[in-house]
């Protein structure tokens, strides 16, 4: 992974259709941290992936087009501070102080479930689930060792968050 730090990446997953594309923020042997680059030449927020049954690390030639563009524009692809990624309750705990706000999705990916921190323990979050229109909704819990895809600090969740500080 060493030498893909600060670069563009795709990772492919064995048990995962889904391809996530990133700048390479840090990784442990746990989790990775991406620079979320959904499309085009576009940075949006972060992904925070559980490092398991990766399938392969991807960079080709689209990717080093892709990261000069993006570096032509000046997007930054670094991240504004140290995101701690050492167990998913420092995450998520660091998520919930820092962002409020934030996504999660499981090894499934028919869905992905928005929402605020409400309980932590070691077997199970619960947040404080936020439909499509930024109300929230209630409790929704999962088990720590289902979460597989955390995201923050995109388009999407900060659209939300307007819509909430205005109520």
């Amino acid at each position: 992974m060493e030498k893909y730090l600060r670069q563009l990446i795709s990772i492919e997953f064995d048990d995962k259709k889904d391809i996530f594309s990133g700048f390479l923020i840090d990784w442990t042997e746990d989790w990775i941290l991406l620079k979320n680059n959904p499309v085009d030449f576009i940075i949006d927020g972060y992904t925070i992936l559980r490092n398991k049954n990766v399938k392969s690390i991807i960079q080709d030639k689209d990717h080093e087009f892709t990261e000069r563009v993006i570096k032509l524009k000046g997007l930054n692809t670094s991240a504004e501070e140290i995101i701690p990624l050492k167990d998913l309750s420092s995450i998520i705990n660091f998520l919930a102080d820092k962002y409020e706000i934030f996504q999660i999705a499981k090894k499934s990916d028919k869905a992905v479930y928005l929402g605020k921190l409400i309980e932590l323990n070691e077997e199970e979050l619960v947040i404080d689930f936020m439909g499509t229109e930024g109300e929230f909704e209630g409790e929704m819990s999962f088990k720590l060792n289902k979460i597989r895809v955390i995201e923050f600090d995109t388009d999407y969740i900060n659209s939300l968050k307007l819509v909430v500080k205005e109520k």
